[in-house]
């Protein structure tokens, strides 16, 4: 119907609400924006979605999801993959937005509050599959972004993918890695819903 706003859009099988939806409305009303770059769904995670689709991890059962935000990466996992799902973020403020969208989609994950450099190899442990987007946005995150990759191949994680409009900053960390730990470094873009367009890093370890 012409003049009626969409609250959010179907991609790879969930939904992915945006700001004309009811709730997410209401929370902006009622609380304090997140303050991290949380205010929105960012297109990153639709090409981390579109890789696992097309490329269906041999282990999935215990999922990080990195920078989390509204934590849609972690969501499709959760409902396509059946996956334990923890959703990370440094901004306590996401996780009514993240709690929202994973309600419409009838799913739920477990809420972690950390930065990059508070992520312990300790921590790492309890993964199989460690997935982010957009999360290597400023100079100063390039290091503690490696170093968290660093810990996790170290920890047994056994694949890392991570995906980027291709910022200078991400293709500085994402050589880095490959570099070190080889890996790839894939082109890619979303059709249909959602058109994205970047780059996934994937490093397997195992």
């Amino acid at each position: 119907m012409s003049g009626v706003k969409k609250t959010g859009l179907r991609f790879r099988g969930i939904m992915m609400p945006n700001s004309n939806h009811p709730a997410i409305r209401k929370a902006k009303r009622e609380a304090s924006q997140p303050s991290i770059h949380g205010t929105k769904l960012w297109k990153s995670s639709a090409l981390v979605i579109d890789y696992l689709n097309k490329n269906p991890p041999p282990f999935f059962n215990r999922v990080l999801d990195v920078g989390c935000g509204w934590g849609i990466g972690g969501i499709w996992c959760a409902k396509k993959l059946t996956s334990q799902v923890t959703s990370m973020d440094a901004d306590p403020d996401v996780f009514r937005f993240l709690n929202i969208t994973a309600s419409v989609n009838k799913v739920k994950t477990t809420p972690l509050i950390l930065k990059f450099a508070q992520l312990r190899k300790k921590d790492l442990e309890a993964f199989d599959l460690l997935i982010a987007a957009d999360i290597c946005f400023w100079d100063e995150l390039v290091d503690p972004v490696y170093r968290m990759i660093e810990r996790a191949i170290s920890a047994g994680v056994k694949q890392i993918v991570i995906s980027d409009p291709e910022r200078p900053t991400f293709m500085k960390m994402a050589e880095r890695c490959l570099k070190k730990h080889g890996g790839d470094l894939l082109e890619m873009e979303t059709k249909g819903s959602v058109n994205a367009r970047g780059s996934v890093l994937v490093i397997k370890n195992f």
